[in-house]
Parts: C-alpha cells; structure tokens; sequence
C-alpha cells in the first residue's frame, strides 16, 4: 500500500452521506421523554471525514445534500470542520437530507433514522465523473452509498475511475439493512465492492452477512486478501480486531473507557487509521489508534463533534493502560 504514504500529501475523497443528528438533552434523556435537542452534523461518511481531518489529515466530501435549510445546516458544518465540498451538490424537489433522532445512553440506546427520498442516493455518474481523482489519496466509502440507485451506479463509476488513476479505494462494509430491499441484494453488492477494494473494514457480522453465515466471516476476510485486498480489518466488538494482510494477521484489543453511547465508534476508527497509516504509522499501530479514537468517541456526547483531535489521541494512548483482549 505504497500509494498510501500519500494521504497526509493530498486529501481523501469521501463518498457518501451527510446529515443533520439531534440528540435528545441533556444526556441520557430517553427520546420519548425529551423536550429538548443539540444537533450535530451526522452521516457516517461525513464522520469519517471528520475524524479524518482532525486525525491530521485532509478530506473532501462526494454526496448530495437537501436544497434547504437542513442542507444548508450540513454544508456550514462541512466548513466548519474544513472539509472540502467542492463536490458536494444541492439537489431541489422532494429530496431531504438524512435525519437522525439519537439518545446518548448505553442500555437500549434508540437511533430512529429518517432515510425515505434521502438527498445522497440522488448522486449521479456525472457528479462523480467531474471529480479529477488524481488530486486525492484514496478513495473513501461507505456501505450505505451503494443501497440504493443512482447512487449505486455512481459510486461504482467513481471506484472504475480511482482505480484508473491509481488511487486506492477503502471501504466500510457499514450494512444498515434498513437501506436496502433485500438482504440477497445487499450481500451482492458489497461483494462486488469489496472485491474491488484495496483496504476493507467490517465487523464479524458484516463479513459473515458478505459470505452467507457469521461463522464464514473470518474466511471471507481471508479470501478477499488472496483475492488482492491489501488490508482486511476483521472487528470483533469486545474481543477486539483480527487485521489481515498478505504476509500477517495481527490480533489487537480494545481500549476501555466509560462509554456514554454506542455510535461514532466505527466512523472514528476508520478515519484515525487512514490518517495513521498516511503518516507512516504499521499496519497494527494504525489499528491501534483507530481503536483508541473509537474508544474516545463513545466516551463523549455525538459523533462529529465528539471526534478527537491527533493531539488529544496521542495523550489518550499516553496515560491509558493500553489496549485490552477479552
């Protein structure tokens, strides 16, 4: 993964959803009893954009978003948090950008997401065919970019199109199977994008969702390594992450903290390992501190704003025990 060597050099393009989180207030306020809420942007690819560019690194966003004040909300905190969205197109009509109602709590912590008519499953071949791809690092995505049409087709597009210009794509397997008509489908089509797909990072559910049965999922991930993947992160939850390359697998743990809610954890992960890799970190220290940018975000109100900082990850991975196997 030489090409990666280049991610603090130029940004990352990330494809996929950004959206509007309201969480109920203050903390640990159940949904049905809340008569108060903070918004956050949300959307896990414009998490991981987040993460990414707090981790050090730089981000630009390939979605469409609502043309109206939701949207509008979006794109002011895509420019606060200095992600590039040159790319990013406001589409009229009835298109509405994602809506996400949250909890921060542990126990039966509810998420009710509003998708129906979602603003980024509105992007077409010729929003990503105007991208220069030679400009970015890597090309970023998430599961959900690929659920529905013309989505679909355009984030195939664009994967066809980095490819062509060497860039290597990343993907996050992210299966939410309320996006999708049928399981049968989904199962299809992530293998087809992983197939593709030069690091790809899932959970054991997700990969055994990918080949059939959870107990074939750590096969699967091996296979898409002899298939030509460079990197396999194989997660675990509490048992920690099983990384597969072609000459290594590398168990890691966990790093434990006293966790407010369950969400953001896979969109931190992700965005700290890109930046770690790109800026010279192994394979397993990148895991390492993916893993300890997760265990930071649970611990803290939100996703976006809830992201650490490279400084507050390094005091983090300072003073803490270390990581954990369970």
């Amino acid at each position: 993964m030489a090409a990666l060597s280049a991610l603090v050099a130029k940004p990352c393009l990330v494809i996929g959803r950004a959206g509007m989180d309201l969480y109920a207030d203050p903390p640990g306020t159940p949904i049905e009893t809340a008569t108060r809420f903070t918004t956050a942007l949300g959307g896990s690819s414009a998490n991981i954009a987040v993460a990414l560019t707090r981790a050090g690194g730089r981000a630009a966003l390939l979605t469409c978003v609502s043309d109206d004040a939701v949207g509008r909300f979006c794109l002011a905190q895509l420019d606060a948090y200095g992600i590039d969205r040159a790319h990013v197109r406001s589409v009229a009509g009835e298109a509405r950008n994602s809506l996400a109602v949250v909890e921060t709590r542990l126990e039966n912590c509810q998420s009710v997401i509003y998708r129906n008519g979602a603003a980024d499953f509105a992007m077409t071949t010729n929003d990503v065919e105007a991208v220069d791809y030679a400009r970015f690092a890597a090309l970023v995505t998430t599961g959900t970019v690929l659920a529905s049409e013309p989505s679909r087709s355009a984030a195939f597009r664009a994967f066809d199109l980095a490819r062509a210009a060497g860039v290597p794509l990343i993907f996050d397997v992210d299966y939410r199977p309320y996006s999708w008509a049928s399981a049968e489908e989904a199962s299809q089509v992530y293998s087809r994008a992983a197939a593709m797909c030069d690091v790809i990072v899932g959970n054991d559910v997700e990969f055994g969702f990918m080949a059939g049965a959870v107990e074939k999922g750590l096969d699967k991930a091996r296979s898409l390594i002899g298939d030509g993947a460079q990197i396999v992160v194989y997660k675990m939850g509490e048992l920690g992450a099983i990384t597969l390359t072609p000459t290594a697998e590398i168990k890691t743990g966990i790093f434990r903290t006293a966790s407010l809610k369950p969400t953001g954890a896979g969109d931190a992960f992700l965005g700290n390992f890109i930046a770690s890799l790109g800026q010279g970190q192994g394979v397993e220290q990148a895991v390492l501190r993916g893993s300890a940018a997760a265990a930071i975000v649970v611990s803290r109100v939100a996703c976006a704003p809830a992201m650490p900082t490279r400084q507050e990850l390094d005091r983090f991975l300072a003073f803490h025990s270390g990581p954990t196997l369970a």
